[in-house]
């Protein structure tokens, strides 16, 4: 995990979500709606659903918005039926890049994406080229100023697999995805509200760019998070804070 970036790579992310969120509001509902008809409406026995309206909470859209969209989806037979797709390529500086996203025409979709990467020099790869590098896991993180022993202390006992201190001072609290709600709300019960909390894909090994090549990788994440049918971006590219706060600026 590329600790001395971590941090710096969620708030430039949390940037640029802030600035488009009316987009952001309508791919959360759209992966509420498949969330619920894949495993109805019920969240307490619906785990993907769950986790869905969790995101949707931490991204503060209202629990109405949230509540409606999963009334509608239960009810509704017809209409529009998204799958779920992944794309897998390389971007710049030979990073692994994988794309997850939920589209009713498979054709539009594979298209833009791999317009996306031939504008900032990367390819698209076959299915299985670059997945084996990442593991689903859920990241609970906090900025630097926490008390990392109680943090710790808490966050082994609510079950959590590990807890990394990074170069910048953040913290972050890893599980397996299935336990990642239970732990982070006996994190949030013990006082520690987290900065950012997600189920992500996290790379077992990172790649790290030089100023050129961050730059294009940066493009290159916020194209593609720009289309409609992409729900998340996740790569293994190492990228300091300098270089981020550059572009960021």
């Amino acid at each position: 995990m590329a600790g001395h970036s971590k941090w710096a790579n969620i708030k430039h992310r949390k940037a640029g979500q802030d600035a488009k969120r009316g987009k952001i509001f309508t791919k959360l509902l759209r992966e509420i709606t498949v969330a619920v008809k894949s495993g109805g409406p019920d969240a307490g026995s619906n785990p993907t659903l769950r986790t869905a309206v969790d995101k949707a909470l931490g991204s503060n859209m209202r629990r109405d918005t949230i509540d409606n969209a999963i009334k509608k989806a239960s009810g509704a037979q017809e209409g529009v039926n998204y799958e779920e797709v992944r794309y897998e390529g390389y971007g710049p500086g030979g990073t692994a890049v994988m794309v997850e996203c939920l589209t009713d025409n498979r054709n539009r979709t594979v298209s833009d994406v791999r317009h996306a990467f031939t504008k900032a020099g990367g390819n698209l790869g076959t299915d299985g080229s670059v997945a084996y590098l990442f593991t689903k896991t859920g990241i609970i993180s906090y900025a630097g100023g926490v008390d990392e022993d109680a943090l710790i202390e808490a966050a082994l006992e609510a079950g959590a697999n590990d807890v990394i201190t990074n170069d910048d001072g953040s913290i972050d609290v890893m599980s397996s995805p299935e336990e990642y709600l239970a732990v982070k709300s006996a994190l949030v019960a013990a006082g520690f509200e987290p900065d950012n909390a997600e189920v992500t894909m996290q790379a077992s090994t990172n790649t790290e760019l030089d100023a050129e090549d961050a730059e294009k990788m940066l493009r290159l994440i916020d194209r593609l998070e720009d289309l409609d049918d992409v729900q998340n971006v996740y790569s293994n590219a190492d990228i300091s804070e300098d270089i981020i706060a550059q572009f960021a600026g």
